[in-house]
């Protein structure tokens, strides 16, 4: 075959897993709608094209295609290194340090003896004698070790979640997948010393010596070159391609001097990729001002990568070998897990933990994901016989704990009551209602004319009943304490809106208990100090800022006069409005299609938490907040057109 065609068969190649790549994230996102994770989908897409279902990815595709699995573990040791944050660490980091060498130890230990054990029922068509069966034990132990950062900050994410227990996981999450690469390319040096010579010899020890000592230095040039790329100005795409660039030249000197040694020296020298860009990105994140810019581009790279990696992975798996080996498959689901709860229980009574830890302390540490599918992917390229056999059961292994870690992890951080996530947005009634904490001119005021637009108002406040005065027509609710049961007694999921004119300290108070246990939408704060603002925003509040709002309103009043004298309401017979899309049978319209009275004007959709500038094209969607200008009647009109 002549080498123009070569070419031509691997550009079809790449082009065609491209298209494949495309349509795999398509699927995933299905697997998301079930709450399940997008790993999953991206590996069953993969499993679908592959050779052994329809066909469209080749089996060559494994080898062909090696150089997007390298990129991609360049690209997750980048990452799993960028979250290794001392700062943020510091407070619990003899914890940290306890749970993760006691884990990894038991882990190891255990992991290994008990694989050693059920050896022979792993279906491996080459056979294998003791040096084999001991390094497989070694090598299936240390992937075992092996957690998943992405799931663990992701469910974090989700749930807002804060506290020690929080704290102390993500930490330990951190701090195992690091002490995994670096366990396993010194796991991987003995094997090969041990499956190379029989025994492991003096000589072989100072080479593994020498391959971490040299990894370490050229993690330090890496890490230095990093620094460099990331001080190009604005130049995103060409800093996001540099780093990718930089990644896959470390598995290309890698094999290029694997290759070399051996000729050179007899010896095979291998420099781990992974530890090296790992611990580059470490020194990234803990030693120069460009964390969070590196943060930025591996967020945003962060799915081209995983939908290539994770579908290429599906791609690889031998589907009949997979076909015969789920019985064995669940059998080391089940001995990773003793380890877990055995390993967590002995680092729990090191470091005194509550009881109520011993119960559930392994839970948010079972998924896997990204670093353990690429210590296989190197596992299965570093021993041919028997690594792809090895490799499937192991990859079926990580799905099970992809599968049931995520609800694992969320299920023991809301046991310790660290869950903070928004509660479920009551249903509109029908009636426009509103609750104001705190009685004053202000307050009173501002529900005079919410009422003049047809919300029902209510102002909660601490004074006695002879100490409140207002109108008739303005109900007020007094209250002792602010807690769950005062929100409970006052059914307060009826209110489309909350307004609090309290001290800071009563507000955020208000704010956490609202966004956790009632889920009201709308909570507008009014600060009294400027230094408590990011505390408030947390809880995805509307802040009003006293110090500043004067100030604002009259740089609108010159910039844009008559805009916003219509958006407050100051012209006469004019008013701005939000209006909910609840009517079903305008889902999928465009707003040319409305018909709206010609005195109104459509200023924005809010959809999905973001905000849309509208034309005539827009397609509608049921749940889409429009913001409108109009006169009241017309408004009224809009309104009632869009609700039920």
């Amino acid at each position: 075959m002549d080498l123009l065609t070569t070419y031509k068969e691997a550009i079809f190649l790449i082009i065609g897993f491209l298209i494949i790549a495309v349509a795999s994230n398509q699927i995933a996102k299905t697997f998301q709608r079930i709450r399940l994770p997008l790993i999953t989908g991206l590996i069953f897409a993969g499993i679908i094209a592959g050779p052994y279902a329809v066909g469209l990815i080749p089996i060559s595709a494994k080898s062909d295609l090696n150089f997007i699995n390298e990129i991609a573990l360049a690209f997750i040791a980048f990452a799993a290194g960028a979250e290794l944050y001392l700062v943020e660490l510091r407070s619990k980091l003899r914890s940290i340090k306890i749970h993760s060498i006691v884990q990894s130890l038991v882990g190891l230990l255990m992991g290994a003896a008990l694989v050693f054990f059920v050896i022979d029922l792993i279906p491996i068509k080459t056979e294998l004698d003791r040096n084999d069966q001991i390094v497989i034990s070694l090598l299936t132990a240390v992937l075992f070790l092996a957690p998943s950062p992405a799931s663990v900050i992701a469910v974090i994410s989700e749930l807002r979640a804060k506290g020690p227990f929080t704290k102390t996981v993500l930490g330990v999450t951190m701090a195992k997948d690091f002490f995994v690469v670096i366990l396993f390319a010194i796991t991987l040096s003995i094997s090969k010393s041990i499956l190379g010579s029989q025994s492991f010899q003096a000589i072989d020890m100072l080479i593994l010596l020498l391959e971490i000592l040299a990894s370490f230095a050229l993690a330090f040039i890496n890490g230095k070159l990093l620094q460099a790329i990331l001080k190009f100005g604005e130049w995103k795409q060409l800093k996001t391609f540099l780093v990718l660039v930089l990644g896959y030249s470390n598995y290309a000197f890698s094999n290029f001097f694997k290759e070399y040694s051996l000729d050179t020296f007899n010896h095979e020298v291998y420099l781990e990729p992974l530890l090296i860009c790992l611990i580059a990105s470490f020194y990234i994140s803990n030693y120069t001002t460009f964390r969070a810019e590196f943060l930025r581009i591996l967020n945003d790279i962060s799915l081209y990568i995983y939908v290539g990696f994770f579908t290429l992975t599906g791609a690889s798996m031998d589907i009949p070998v997979l076909l015969d080996i789920w019985t064995v498959a669940l059998l080391l689901f089940f001995i990773r897990l003793i380890t877990l709860v055995i390993g967590t229980s002995f680092s729990n009574l090191l470091t005194n933990e509550k009881l109520k830890l011993y119960q559930i302390g392994w839970m948010p540490y079972v998924a896997q994901a990204g670093v353990a599918l690429g210590l296989v992917t190197v596992l299965s390229n570093q021993f041919p016989s028997w690594g792809d056999d090895l490799a499937t059961l192991c990859i079926a292994v990580i799905i099970l704990n992809q599968l049931i870690g995520p609800p694992l992890i969320a299920k023991a951080i809301t046991i310790m009551g660290e869950n903070k996530n928004r509660a479920p947005v009551p249903e509109f009634d029908g009636v426009k209602d509103v609750l104001i904490f705190g009685h004053d001119n202000q307050s009173v005021a501002l529900a005079l004319q919410l009422k003049s637009k047809g919300w029902v108002v209510e102002i909660a406040t601490q004074k006695s009943k002879g100490e409140t005065t207002g109108p008739d027509d303005i109900s007020f609710l007094h209250f002792k304490t602010i807690d769950k049961e005062f929100f409970k007694s006052i059914n307060a999921e009826k209110y489309d809106a909350i307004v609090t004119l309290l001290s800071d300290d009563e507000n955020l108070r208000i704010c956490q208990l609202v966004y956790e246990e009632i889920g009201t939408k709308d909570i507008i704060v009014r600060l009294n100090d400027r230094n408590n603002k990011a505390a408030f925003l947390e809880y995805d509040v509307r802040l009003v800022d006293p110090s500043t709002a004067m100030v604002s309103l009259l740089d609108h009043f010159v910039r844009s006069p008559q805009a916003t004298s219509l958006l407050l309401g100051l012209e006469e017979g004019k008013d701005s409005r939000d209006v909910t899309l609840r009517n079903s049978d305008l889902h999928g319209i465009t707003l040319r299609e409305l018909r709206l009275p010609s005195d109104v004007i459509v200023l924005s959709v809010q959809r999905a938490g973001n905000v849309i500038i509208t034309h005539g094209y827009t397609r509608l969607r049921f749940g889409d907040v429009l913001t409108l200008v109009g006169s009241d009647p017309s408004l009224d009109q809009v309104q009632l057109k869009f609700d039920k």
